[in-house]
């Protein structure tokens, strides 16, 4: 089906695009990849006044070097995001559940920023940036402003951003040292999650001196297992250690039941890859 019509701007900064924004009318959507926005577009599932296409705004893409954090700008694309080394040295897991989202194409244009500011809860990348503890540089027509992933993810593909306002980058701060793995369940290859873990595990000694485990598709948001974290900080690292703190990974859920699994199955699918993830990412 073909979109019903629109205005189309394609500024060139990130000034030009708030200006855009705040003069496209009373429904404007903003472009990054389009992998999301287009298809709900042909089915006129939406119709925005405005189109404000950000793929020429060079200052939102590339990854950099900033002390204790690195910043990935929100036009980054997935594909760029698993060739960069300071993901690979410092936030490994990123680039492990970006390898899982959809195909290779979709990869090429689909954007990191374009997926978290989507906030479905069956995407990848949410519960990693929650896992992360990143926080999101905003910028509007007051200023920029940053949002830590926890307060960012509202409801189901709602998030903090408020009228006006794009998100330009991701702040991650820097995990040097810690072991990382995303588990995926899913029905076919490159399709959305029906649960996964991110998982990331600090070792001292032989045990687990810290860990942080997000939850996807486990609600209408990104969760992270509180109850698991709790119970692996401390614990020998050991298979027996894991199981026992994985068992309390549906602790505080609210899966939902669909045509791809049932609400009580999710909840054991999640311990069984909470068990997995954290046993990749402690070495076990």
């Amino acid at each position: 089906m073909i979109p019903a019509p629109f205005a189309y701007a394609r500024p060139t900064t990130v000034d030009e695009a708030l200006q855009a924004v705040a003069s496209g009318g009373e429904d404007v959507k903003i472009l990054a990849g389009g992998q999301s926005l287009i298809p709900v577009m042909r089915l006129r599932l939406a119709a925005p006044e405005t189109v404000v296409d950000l793929t020429k705004v060079a200052e939102l893409r590339g990854v950099r070097d900033e002390g204790d954090a690195i910043v990935i700008g929100a036009m980054t694309t997935h594909s760029d995001v698993l060739s960069d080394p300071l993901i690979a040295q410092y936030a490994s897991l990123i680039a492990d559940a970006t390898e899982t989202v959809a195909d290779r194409q979709v990869r090429h244009r689909g954007t990191f920023g374009g997926a978290l500011a989507h906030a479905d809860p069956a995407g990848d990348l949410p519960a990693v940036a929650l896992a992360l503890d990143a926080e999101f540089v905003v910028a509007g027509p007051n200023g920029r402003r940053s949002v830590p992933a926890v307060e960012f993810f509202v409801d189901y593909l709602t998030t903090a951003l408020e009228e006006g306002e794009l998100l330009v980058e991701i702040r991650v701060p820097k995990h040097e040292g810690w072991g990382m793995h995303y588990e995926k369940f899913n029905r076919v290859a490159q399709a959305w999650s029906i649960v996964a873990v991110a998982a990331a595990v600090r070792l001292e000694g032989g045990r687990i001196a810290e860990a942080k485990i997000g939850l996807t598709n486990m609600g209408p948001t990104p969760l992270r297992a509180t109850g698991v974290e709790a119970a692996l900080a401390g614990a020998d690292a050991t298979p027996d250690a894991v199981a026992v703190a994985a068992a309390r990974a549906a602790e505080g859920t609210s899966p939902s039941s669909d045509l791809n699994a049932q609400a009580d199955y999710r909840q054991h699918l999640v311990t069984v890859l909470t068990r997995r993830a954290v046993t990749r990412a402690a070495g076990l």
